[in-house]
């Protein structure tokens, strides 16, 4: 019996080993601005790709790089080992996957499914249980780093759910990426990227505050950019994602602030990171004021624009005084 208990183990642990040897066919769900590059990557690092996206234009433009094309969400998972997706809204991630037509009903017994969208920790929770009882496995993983780090393959995954679906995980999530964190249980990779992205938001709205307040004091801006980039109010939003345009040539910024991470999804993924926080009673009074500034930012039309944009929202504020 102990025999044929530890051949039953052997057979598992064969058949897990050659399962993640066989990961090498996914499907991708959303080709934007993110999903276009992380595809890509993908593609570049030996896996073939077939990807869905609503716009023939962004599908065309994904053949490019290697990525072959579906008619639908179900044509695309069809077959595939692997499904990836980032999807911009809770509504559009729950019909995608739980929808008739939709990943889970009709995703290989076996596979893996990743969603790198950012929405509401509730949503990975209502996927996960479903998916479990179709016999596919799901984690969230939403992403930190922008287009530029989709780009470049350096960005940092967040991950909820089995630990040992996040292990299967690692060789999709290290040809996109540079950093991978196992967060906990399902869930959890959402909270973690939204209240990454709540800290964002309020050291970006800080620095643009500050900067134009010492530019406007008469400070030369690349005098005052590398005093705070050697002192203590050092940070992110100062080394890399400086919003005066042509002090950090790779920021947004410098590039009329396309290219980056839109405002309009600034204020969704702060919206729901403001929702979680009512959910708990958790005081965020800097969170809340920073989620009204962007939207202010929205209302005046530049929406389009990286949250960065917010530094000029503030000094046309201050040229009119």
């Amino acid at each position: 019996m102990a025999a044929c208990a530890t051949t039953r183990r052997l057979l598992t642990v064969t058949r897990r080993g050659l399962s993640s040897k066989a990961d090498k066919n996914v499907a991708f769900l959303g080709l934007g601005n993110m999903g276009g590059y992380m595809a890509a990557n993908l593609v570049k690092q030996g896996f073939n790709v077939r990807g869905y996206d609503p716009s023939k234009d962004t599908l065309a433009a994904a053949a490019k790089n290697g990525i072959s094309s579906a008619n639908s969400i179900a044509a695309a998972v069809d077959g595939v080992d692997v499904v990836v997706s980032i999807l911009p809204s809770n509504k559009i991630v729950l019909e995608a996957y739980l929808g008739k037509d939709g990943v889970v009903n009709h995703a290989t017994k076996g596979a893996l499914l990743i969603d790198s969208s950012t929405v509401n920790p509730n949503v990975p929770k209502e996927i996960f249980p479903v998916a479990t009882e179709k016999g596919v496995n799901f984690i969230d993983a939403p992403v930190s780093g922008g287009v530029m780090g989709a780009q470049n393959a350096t960005l940092a995954f967040m991950v909820g759910g089995r630990k040992g679906d996040f292990d299967r995980s690692l060789p999709m999530l290290r040809a996109m990426g540079a950093k991978h964190f196992h967060c906990g249980e399902i869930g959890s990779g959402q909270v973690a990227k939204l209240t990454n992205n709540m800290l964002m938001g309020i050291t970006g709205m800080a620095t643009a505050e500050c900067m134009n307040m010492g530019i406007k004091m008469g400070l030369d801006p690349q005098v005052l950019l590398d005093v705070l980039n050697n002192s203590s109010a050092r940070s992110w939003s100062t080394e890399v994602y400086c919003p005066v345009p042509g002090l950090v040539p790779t920021a947004p910024s410098s590039r009329n602030y396309d290219g980056g991470f839109k405002n309009e999804l600034m204020v969704k993924d702060l919206e729901l990171a403001s929702g979680m926080a009512l959910g708990i009673r958790s005081p965020i009074p800097l969170g809340a004021v920073a989620t009204q500034l962007y939207r202010i930012v929205q209302s005046r039309g530049y929406g389009q624009k990286d949250f960065s944009f917010v530094f000029q929202l503030l000094k046309d504020e201050s040229e009119k005084k």
